[in-house]
């Protein structure tokens, strides 16, 4: 059973979802890029195996939450920080996948003294890198989405409306093909059934009823995130896969050589969707050694 929340800051409301044991160490969850609150099956029963407790949120702009305009990476952590505040825990573990990566990151710079750990999985580096070549290994649609980022804000809106309607119109059983040109062939064999129908269900609550999350995270990703990677001192985990053509890997290694402290994991089988789903449980057992 996952309880439902809204918490208020600066004026603004966030929805968020709230799993597994109430009193046990609790994990904050930024969700990918575009996603919403919704935990994945496989991840709330991981968490609840072990005791902990499960959290996530829209980020501003996407489902229930009201949007945050002009936003960068860094503003997620007074959000995290007013969740924590709102549920009464003091001290929270960070994870965050795909476009949810830098903004756990940020939360790892700043919120030293809330935040005991971090893991980033299949995260996105930023934009410019000097020395990585960012769009390099992207599938089409992401060189398509990430053009219309750089063409402005009326280019993308164009962009994602028409790539959501698409999305949401698809059966749960089609929306692999709606993303052929990022699917690697691990990604492929692992977006059908079950998994596919929560694909389909988290991004139609994320972007169903407004754009602005979506278009804002873009943004984040272009724009200077607002905090420094060198300034991390609480454990960071990272996890990236070879044949990860959402965010190539290369993302994860320029990250890994800029964390300070970093413990990096590269897989030569995994792509994007797997490496976060068949690392729930090592990275849940490694977020809770650090509380």
């Amino acid at each position: 059973m996952t309880r439902e929340h809204r918490v208020s800051v600066d004026g603004r409301t966030l929805a968020v979802a709230d799993a597994g044991n109430e009193s046990g160490p609790a994990v904050v969850v930024n969700h990918g890029t575009p996603g919403s609150r919704l935990l994945w099956r496989e991840l709330i029963e991981d968490a609840e195996a072990r005791g902990m407790r499960l959290i996530g949120y829209d980020r501003p702009g996407y489902g229930g939450s009201d949007p945050h305009p002009g936003r960068t990476a860094a503003d997620v952590a007074g959000d995290v920080a007013a969740i924590a505040d709102a549920l009464g825990i003091e001290q929270v573990a960070v994870e965050g996948g795909s476009g949810g990566g830098p903004h756990a990151l940020a939360c790892a710079a700043l919120l030293p003294d809330r935040v005991v750990a971090v893991a980033s999985l299949a995260g996105v580096a930023p934009y410019p890198a000097e020395g990585l070549d960012w769009l390099d290994g992207m599938g089409q649609d992401n060189l398509d989405e990430f053009a219309a980022t750089l063409a402005g804000r009326e280019a993308l809106e164009r962009y994602l409306g028409k790539a959501a309607s698409e999305m949401l119109s698809a059966e749960p059983k089609a929306i692999a093909e709606a993303l052929l040109s990022l699917l690697s062939p691990p990604d492929r064999a692992v977006l059908t059934g079950e998994l596919a129908e929560y694909f389909h269900e988290a991004t139609r609550v994320g972007v169903e009823e407004q754009l602005d999350g979506w278009i804002d995270d873009d943004f984040v990703f272009v724009n200077p995130w607002g905090f420094r990677l060198e300034d991390i001192r609480v454990p960071v985990q990272l996890w990236h896969g070879a044949q990860d053509r959402f965010v190539p890997i290369a993302h994860g290694r320029w990250l890994a050589d800029r964390i300070p402290g970093v413990e990096t994991h590269l897989t030569d089988e995994d792509g994007h969707l797997t490496i976060q789903l068949r690392r729930i449980g090592e990275v849940h057992a490694w977020l809770l050694e650090r509380f």
